[in-house]
Formats: C-alpha cells, structure tokens, sequence
C-alpha cells in the first residue's frame, strides 16, 4: 500500500507538467515557452544560498544573466537546501534554491520575520537517480529493495535485510559482494527527499557514507566497485550508472524526462526557488527579470543541457503569474 502511494506523490506532484505533447518530446524545450528579452536599467548584486542540486543549475542560469547583464554581481553558494529558509528569513540571500519544500518551521520563521510567507518558484523537473559503478551490471531495482539496501527499518515492506549484491540477482564474482553505501547529509534537502520517498521515512542504515554534496556521491560510488548510491540526475558521470526504478519488481523505469512526467518513475520531482516577495509588492527588478529568465526559453534550455528536465510553458506560465511577471 505505501508503495502505492508513492506513485501517487510523484504522479500528482507533476500532473501539472503532463502534457501530451511534452510527454512526447521527452527532455525538448515546449516551443511555447516565451523567449527572453533584456530590459534597461538592470545593474546591481543578487545572491543566492541554498541547494547543492541545484548549484550548478544556478551558476549556469548566473552565466546567462550576466550576458544580459554584465554590471550584475552574483554570488552563489550551495550547501544544502536546509541553509536556505534561514539566509531568507535573515535577508542574506536574495534566492534560495531549495530541491525540496520548506517545512512548517521554516516557513513560521520567515513568516515572523516578514509578516508573511516565502515565495515557492517552481524552476525545473528532477529525478533522483540511484547511482552504481559503471562496471556493476544490476540493471534496476525496486523501492521495496532499495529500501532494504538503505535503510535498516525497511518500512517501504522488503522481507529481509539486503547486504550483498547476489541478494539482488546478481550471481558469480557478485553474488557475495557486500554494498558500499554513499548518501548526501542531513541539510541537503535530497536526503529529505530520498528518506520520505525512497525508504518510507525509515532511519538509513549505520554504515552509510554521508557526503557534503552530491558529486561527492557520485564520485565515491565511481571509485567504488561495490558502491552504491543517490543523487540528481544531473550528477550523472561517465563513471556510474543511473538505474531504473519501479514499484513494480517486474515494472522498472528508467529515470527519464517521459517516465518522470507521466509518473512511472517512482523518484520524480520539483526544484525550487523561494524568494522574498511582499504580497503587496512587485519583486525588485533585478530578481523580477532573473526569474523571468528562468522562466523563459533561455532559461529552460540552461535546465535541458544541465541534464536536468525544463518545465513545460503550462507549468512556467503558472509561476510567472504568481510573481506578478506577465
């Protein structure tokens, strides 16, 4: 049953998303998307704090601005979405990219300080991929036994305890292999994700190896034959493997810009930008025309070649409404 569920929280959380004819076009840009057109008088210092996933996603977005925008100054750094809400709330940041939701708390927190709530951007489409050596030839994985490889209380259903590869079908020299276990840390708004989505709010196991960002997951499970781990799609190296993923032990998916959109994909999400915008108020023009931008075929076209997937413009229209930006 919970298994179930989990379907359901990705299906809806994208449902917005699903239209045929992106489904179609899998990770192509929506041609409906609006183009981006520069305005006068944009100069000025932006910074951003907050997610490692999507670090690299606003370092690019940064690059595109600054063609714009030559006399803009911004500051990036990324160390986890749980750094976010508090540089908000305290207004050292002008953006915080988070790869999950605010919780409560954070949310009450920015609230008393600003006499009202963030505001949640939606910017670009995620699958969090489960990494293994490029060398390992496990083909895929359901919840239920990555569950059982992560977690020690296995609430997603798995009968038995996985430690070995050979307990996952494969057989010889890897029958007897035990797993190497790399995970991102408890601020990283990943580890949130994957601990609800993937091991049904279990507790991860002792022997896992916390990293500080996701490329370090992905470069630990390369230099380890036995290694296994999780990360953004867009961490994926030469050196691992992205496998698929099911419900399903005989239904597995890879994590896919069409899989991620109808559903299928068990580990399918949003990323975010919040920002402080008064209710009342129209946002700063240098954060109005930097989201414009993300929001925008240029800005969508950075999420595409960060290997990300770019929102539909049915999706992006709905964000530039709320900010007030068409």
């Amino acid at each position: 049953m919970f298994r179930n569920r989990l379907v359901t929280v990705a299906a809806s959380a994208l449902a917005v998303a699903a239209l045929p004819a992106f489904a179609d076009e899998g990770p192509e840009l929506d041609d409906s998307l609006p183009g981006y057109e520069s305005v006068s008088g944009i100069s000025g210092s932006l910074s951003s704090q907050g997610s490692d996933t999507l670090n690299n996603l606003m370092t690019l977005w940064a690059e595109e601005f600054n063609d714009f925008y030559p006399n803009v100054n911004i500051q990036i750094e990324g160390a986890g979405s749980g750094t976010a809400p508090t540089a908000l709330a305290e207004g050292t940041a002008n953006f915080g990219p988070m790869s999950r939701q605010m919780r409560e708390s954070e949310i009450e927190a920015f609230e008393d300080a600003h006499g009202y709530p963030p505001t949640l951007v939606r910017v670009a489409i995620d699958t969090i991929a489960v990494f293994v050596n490029r060398d390992n030839p496990i083909d895929g994985l359901s919840i239920d036994q990555v569950d059982a490889i992560f977690s020690e209380t296995r609430r997603c259903g798995g009968d038995e305890d996985i430690t070995r590869w050979g307990q996952v079908g494969l057989d010889g020299d890897w029958e007897n292999r035990d797993f190497t276990l790399y995970s991102r840390n408890a601020v990283s708004g990943t580890y949130g994700y994957f601990r609800e989505h993937a091991l049904c709010d279990g507790d991860f196991k002792d022997a896992i190896n916390e990293q500080p960002g996701s490329a370090s997951v992905v470069q630990g499970v390369s230099e380890s034959l036995n290694g296994i781990g999780y990360s953004g799609i867009g961490y994926n190296t030469s050196g691992v493997r992205a496998i698929k993923l099911g419900d399903d032990p005989d239904n597995l998916y890879e994590p896919n810009a069409e899989n991620a959109i109808s559903g299928d994909y068990p580990l399918a999400r949003f990323l975010y930008v919040y920002v402080n915008k008064d209710p009342n108020e129209d946002l700063p023009p240098i954060e109005r025309e930097f989201l414009r931008l993300v929001l925008s075929e240029e800005g969508q076209d950075v999420v595409r070649r960060d290997g990300f997937i770019p929102m539909p413009e049915s999706a992006a229209s709905r964000e530039r409404e709320q900010l007030g930006l068409e």
